[in-house]
């Protein structure tokens, strides 16, 4: 379940960004009942890209803007309760992160969700309930 986690350039500083793919990476296992989880742990994956000053927008204005979007299967993500909650952890752990400098209305998460059978584990493409099953002995 990739996350890319895209910053302008100065929203976080140098070196935090590892601290953050790791909170919100314990987060998401977290508020799926996932912690400690042997399979789902090593699937959780992330790049972080880091965007210069100046090449971030809102409404047509330069900004500084933090992105967390998540690739997941239909099934992860998928309750309003647990969307809320991990979201509002993930706001709240870039915003610390930053010192308390980047404004929470310029953190924006969201999540993309697989089509069945559109996911692999061990390079085997698995359908919701195979992965399911695969997740449960973790």
């Amino acid at each position: 379940m990739p996350l890319t986690l895209t910053l302008t350039e100065g929203v976080l500083p140098v070196g935090t960004e590892k601290e953050a793919v790791k909170q919100i990476t314990d987060s998401l296992l977290k508020t799926h009942g996932l912690s400690g989880n042997t399979l789902m742990t090593p699937n959780i994956t992330a790049n972080v890209h880091i965007v210069p000053k100046g090449s971030s927008f809102s409404g047509g204005k330069e900004f500084l803007g933090a992105w967390a979007e998540w690739k997941v299967p239909s099934f992860a993500l998928a309750d309003d309760a647990v969307i809320k909650q991990h979201f509002a952890e993930v706001t709240e752990i870039i915003f610390k992160l930053s010192g308390g400098k980047q404004p929470k209305d310029n953190i924006y998460v969201n999540v993309l969700h697989a089509v069945d059978g559109g996911w692999n584990l061990d390079g085997v493409a698995m359908t919701n309930e195979e992965l399911g099953e695969a997740i449960s002995k973790g």
